[in-house]
């Protein structure tokens, strides 16, 4: 009778503890989703921007892999666009979890870069004001450098070289959206999906 009964015990508890995280983690998507859609908002005045894919071509893919220290994890890229003003998210690793990252770019330079969720368990500190307002108004050279220096946080090496990786990439991705933008026209997303 004992064992029967410690065994419902552990079952109800495993049960419970399932279920909740399965809740939890349900929650977090949403979450997550809520605070993209609230950055796209604000930073567009509650416009709604053209969302886009840019396809990545070889040299891109080759590009982004260099800025990023690992291959892209598909073969392209949505983003958000209106007039020179485009909006990146990226998750991208830190020290073992992703980190969201929306970066929203003006006439070529970062305008803002937010940490839309956090999920490591140091560097949370990059999410301050104090941090992110370094990359204002800052480009990328031709050699795919930051044209100005970012000072780092103690603690937080990993989630910092994370955000740098990010600025690169969302700037470098900008410039080659611009550059083919002059040749070739870009399909919406709505429809691309259409013509599928």
């Amino acid at each position: 009778m004992y064992r029967r009964d410690l065994v419902l015990i552990y079952l109800s508890t495993f049960t419970c503890l399932f279920l909740a995280s399965g809740f939890t983690a349900s929650a977090n998507a949403d979450s997550y989703k809520e605070e993209s859609a609230r950055f796209v908002a604000e930073m567009f005045d509650h416009a709604t921007p053209q969302l886009n894919a840019l396809w990545l071509s070889p040299p891109m893919r080759s590009g982004l892999s260099d800025i990023l220290g690992h291959a892209p994890r598909s073969l392209r890229i949505k983003y958000h666009h209106a007039a020179d003003r485009t909006l990146w998210i990226f998750d991208e690793i830190g020290k073992v979890k992703p980190i969201t990252i929306g970066v929203f770019i003006e006439a070529g330079k970062i305008s803002t870069i937010r940490v839309l969720k956090f999920r490591e368990s140091r560097g949370w500190e990059i999410k301050y004001s104090f941090f992110t307002d370094q990359f204002q108004r800052i480009g990328l050279t031709q050699q795919m450098q930051l044209t100005a220096p970012i000072d780092g946080i103690t603690g937080a090496t990993l989630s910092v070289a994370a955000m740098k990786r990010v600025a690169k990439a969302a700037l470098f991705l900008d410039h080659s959206r611009n550059k083919i933008a002059t040749t070739t026209p870009t399909v919406p997303v709505s429809n691309q999906m259409s013509q599928n």
